[in-house]
């Protein structure tokens, strides 16, 4: 039986998850993560993430697929797929309290970042889809973190705002598939983690829908201050935690 705790402080956690992955494109997985790791195993938390965001981020992808930069898309999935192979791997390796710790330190310092105006602008050139690919492929299937590396890829080829918010699910949709199916061979889909993703879907389509209404009201900037506040306190919490 889930504690008290448990039972009101995972729903609230998922609605503001995928809120924010509403007004944004991304951050559903990097909010939710680092929270529900304080109540549940990192390896319980991730995979069930994992589930509820391959339905939000199809409905996203479909929603915004007019603005999807696909020049930049393209050659980074191969590098991707590696980079999640990978992952699974450590996931699978590495003890749990040394992958909050690792969560922890990517949640903080992104949280710090966008908190101070967003990711910083230069130019990458094309290449670079190889290693942001294995790099963002690694660490999204092993601690949940992709989407701010995501973001940063594609805003240094040059990327619109709107591009970026409608590119991000497009490559959700392909991660979670890809991990979906990783996890899975890996045995780590346990029959808790497949009822409690069920159980938390509809309140994370809910949000992702309020999301989507905030977005029209909300300015950028806001929208990106607010994602840096959760991220720092949930990443410091995290470290606090696993110390």
């Amino acid at each position: 039986m889930p504690s008290i705790e448990t039972l009101i402080f995972a729903p609230l956690i998922i609605i503001v998850a995928y809120a924010i992955f509403g007004m944004s494109g991304f951050g559903s997985t990097l909010i939710a993560v680092p929270l529900l790791a304080h109540l549940f195993d990192l390896k319980f938390a991730l995979p069930m993430v994992v589930l509820l965001d391959c339905i939000s981020a199809t409905g996203m992808g479909l929603k915004l697929r007019a603005d999807v930069n696909k020049r930049d898309l393209l050659p980074l999935m191969p590098f991707l797929l590696i980079g999640l192979s990978i992952g699974v791997f450590l996931l699978v390796r590495l003890p749990s309290t040394m992958l909050l710790v690792v969560l922890g330190i990517f949640a903080s310092l992104y949280g710090i970042m966008y908190m101070r105006g967003g990711p910083p602008r230069f130019r990458l050139p094309r290449w670079s889809a190889l290693p942001v690919g294995l790099f963002a492929g690694t660490t999204s299937a092993s601690i949940g973190v992709g989407g701010p590396i995501y973001v940063m890829y594609l805003a240094s080829r040059g990327s619109t705002p709107e591009q970026i918010r409608a590119t991000t699910p497009v490559i959700f949709i392909f991660t979670t598939i890809t991990r979906i199916a990783l996890f899975a061979v890996a045995g780590i889909f346990t029959r808790e983690v497949l009822i409690t993703a069920a159980l938390l879907l509809p309140l994370s389509l809910l949000a992702l829908w309020w999301g989507h209404r905030l977005h029209l009201n909300l300015s950028r900037v806001t929208t990106v201050r607010i994602i840096g506040g959760l991220l720092a306190l949930s990443g410091v919490s995290l470290l606090l935690r696993a110390l």
